[in-house]
């Protein structure tokens, strides 16, 4: 394949961000992508909040909290699938139309989780049923992530693909705590009574409509324009199977970067916000209500200063905002998890610094990864990279944590995980190219190099 240049005859302009009309079209991509962000988020926000609703209504006995963790790591076995599915599928016929599926089946497995039948009611398919819906919304989530940062960040300028990113984060972070502050304002009008028999159904139904809305501002907007110019040029990958080939033999040192980079990533992700609340509960002995307030609060905090975050990188790299995330979370990390143990406001204080050493990374995914790879394998190489080492290292955070902390009494052991996972997140990163500002059009691994040879021959 020959390169389709940045600025080739059949170029499509990226919305001007200084213009009335480009500010309205980059205005709906980013919504368009972060909703659908912010309704899986939502789910793993409520299911976090109400896992010890769901831990007595459907593993009752033996398996307890374990069984609750299982439901939330088994969600992401079939993630890697999604990504396998999916990402071709977008690569062949576009980003808009697989996001615009996806986010569908996400909010109606969500949404269905609050009809089913109690352990009481159903006995043992009661769990297999919430583990089954648990599995669509992970199978779905394995293309709606990647798609969803790969068409923000086709649509971006280049020169602030950092800022524009950022907010598919906000809407991670705006879905997990929306999910959370229902519960907890639901927690605040109900009985403990009506909680317990009916109230944790309520915040599930909320995701059906969030996805309706998601569905709606996907279908009001266009294709990327970098896709949109690739597939005017017809150099869009021949087949699926022909795009996993050239995946694994030509673009297998950005996928083996990528991996060890979400293993990092994910690891803390799903530590610091979907095991948190379990781990304030039983190993400190909060109360649901003021473990629910801590994550607030932390989360609040961070979508404050996340679009900064993703603005700063724009101006010094995105290599410099990784290293400091790692050196800081390995660094402090396990006195910070002291630190957390020691009451309600220094774990007010010691998750709110752990989820600012965090978001350095988190607010540079959406400029980073989809810039590894070229655009006729982006949503795939994106989609599969990410979910496999989410599948094997995020999902199952919160249940290793779990495990390992309730059979040794080891308080302090997901601050140990966190750094092993920081460690191979270092060693990832050093192998990382700069990306900040250069151009992802085109057939080859965007990089300054492929720039400035471009702009040369183009003069």
């Amino acid at each position: 394949m020959t390169n389709a240049g940045a600025t080739g005859a059949h170029a499509h302009p990226r919305p001007d961000p200084e213009s009335p009309e480009g500010k309205s079209i980059l205005r709906k991509a980013i919504s368009a992508s972060a909703i659908g962000n912010a309704t899986e988020w939502y789910d793993y926000g409520v299911y976090a909040a109400t896992a010890t609703y769901l831990t007595d209504v459907f593993f009752p006995g033996d398996l307890g909290t374990l069984g609750t963790m299982l439901g939330f790591a088994i969600s992401f076995i079939l993630r890697p699938l999604g990504g396998f599915i999916w990402g071709p599928i977008g690569d062949r016929i576009g980003r808009r139309s697989v996001l615009a599926l996806t986010i569908v089946l996400i909010s109606g497995a969500t949404a269905l989780i609050g009809v089913l039948p109690t352990h009481a009611v159903a006995g043992a398919w009661a769990p297999v049923l919430l583990i089954l819906l648990r599995v669509i919304q992970g199978f779905s989530t394995g293309g709606e992530y990647g798609g969803a940062a790969t068409f923000m960040a086709e649509y971006a300028p280049d020169k602030k693909r950092g800022r524009y990113g950022s907010f598919l984060e906000f809407g991670t972070l705006g879905g997990f705590v929306l999910g959370s502050a229902i519960v907890l304002g639901l927690d605040l009008l109900l009985s403990d009574d009506a909680m317990a028999t009916w109230g944790w159904r309520l915040p599930f139904f909320f995701a059906l409509p969030l996805g309706l809305v998601g569905l709606y501002l996907r279908t009001q907007v266009d294709e990327s324009p970098v896709f949109e110019e690739l597939e005017e040029e017809h150099k869009l990958e021949a087949s699926p199977g022909q795009e996993l080939i050239d995946l694994i033999k030509k673009y297998w040192q950005p996928l083996t970067v990528m991996f060890g980079m979400v293993i990092a990533l994910n690891v803390a992700n799903y530590t610091l916000l979907a095991y948190q609340p379990t781990y304030l509960e039983n190993t400190i002995g909060m109360s649901t209500d003021t473990s629910t307030a801590v994550i607030l609060i932390g989360q609040l905090v961070m979508m404050a200063v996340i679009p900064f975050f993703g603005a700063w990188s724009d101006r010094t790299g995105r290599k410099p905002m990784w290293w400091s995330s790692l050196i800081g979370l390995f660094v402090l990390a396990l006195p910070l998890y002291w630190l957390m143990g020691q009451g309600f406001g220094w774990a007010i204080i010691g998750f709110v610094i752990l989820g600012l050493l965090y978001i350095p990374q988190l607010a540079t995914i959406s400029a980073t990864f989809p810039a590894m790879f070229p655009t006729q394998v982006r949503y795939a190489g994106f989609a599969i990279s990410y979910n496999v080492a989410t599948a094997a290292f995020g999902g199952t955070a919160p249940l290793v944590n779990d495990a390992v902390v309730e059979n040794s009494g080891w308080n302090l052991f997901p601050a140990v995980y966190m750094m092993a996972a920081c460690a191979i997140g270092m060693v990832a990163v050093y192998f990382l190219k700069e990306t900040a500002g250069v151009s992802i059009r085109g057939t080859e691994i965007p990089s300054k190099e492929r720039d400035l040879a471009m702009a040369a021959q183009a003069g």
